[in-house]
């Protein structure tokens, strides 16, 4: 789909438009730091698109205000010491030297421990954690899908788990696929089937209108607790909202 992008100034706030070949106008605040990007149907202009953002003004300062009182984590150096999360909960990191193939293990309710090479890098420290965060997220999904598929009566013919920057989770309606955020696998097991409920119930109804929230309370009447609970947890160096 190609895109075209551009940059405003409304009330002294920049304001990215992307527009592309979509039908309606679409408005998201984004953190940490509360970016405002607005999508927008290929023929809107620049003066409906202010008109837009200005009566939203108040939502939006509103979100930003949630962004910078969230709390964050420092830029991860993958030393002994740090707190890293696994599905919720925090432990102290141990960075131990091993001369074979680098691993990940939960020594201890409260010790996660990293064995690698000693002269290994921040980055490929980073990716073996990584990796090993994948392998966790990706023995927890089928039996989550074997249990909600039946429940909403939907399959998704596929699925995956990928790094992303502004979503907690994506659906491709038309290949029925779904992608989850690999971030996911340091919240707890309540936001990841929360996350996974919401996408599969896309497969039932696209947007997010009165149908949708309808299906939400009709099958995990608490998602609101938890979404506020997912976007309250401690964010990684790179952010996510839902």
């Amino acid at each position: 789909m190609n895109t075209e992008h551009s940059q405003i100034v409304v009330s002294g706030l920049p304001v990215q438009i992307a527009r592309k070949a979509i039908k309606n106008l679409h408005l998201g605040v984004y953190p940490p730091h509360g970016r405002v990007r607005v999508a927008t149907p290929l023929a809107v202009t620049d003066a409906a698109v202010r008109v837009a953002v200005i009566s939203k003004l108040g939502w939006i300062k509103r979100q930003q205000v949630r962004f910078a009182a969230q709390p964050r984590l420092s830029p991860r150096e993958l030393v002994s010491g740090e707190s890293h999360y696994v599905f919720g909960r925090r432990y102290r990191l141990r960075v131990l030297p091993h001369p074979g193939q680098a691993n990940v293990r939960l020594r201890t309710s409260s010790r996660l421990e990293l064995h690698i090479r000693p002269e290994a890098t921040a980055a490929q420290k980073n990716r073996v954690l990584q990796a090993w965060y994948r392998t966790q997220l990706k023995a927890r999904i089928p039996e989550l899908l074997a249990k909600w598929q039946p429940i909403l009566g939907v399959h998704a013919a596929d699925w995956g788990i990928r790094k992303m920057k502004t979503r907690w989770g994506t659906c491709n309606i038309e290949a029925r696929r779904i992608w989850l955020n690999l971030e996911l696998a340091q919240k707890s097991p309540q936001c990841l089937e929360y996350i996974l409920v919401h996408e599969l119930a896309h497969l039932i109804e696209r947007k997010h209108n009165d149908r949708f929230v309808a299906l939400m309370n009709q099958h995990l009447p608490q998602w609101r607790l938890r979404r506020e609970k997912l976007n309250a947890m401690p964010l990684a160096h790179e952010h996510w909202s839902y």
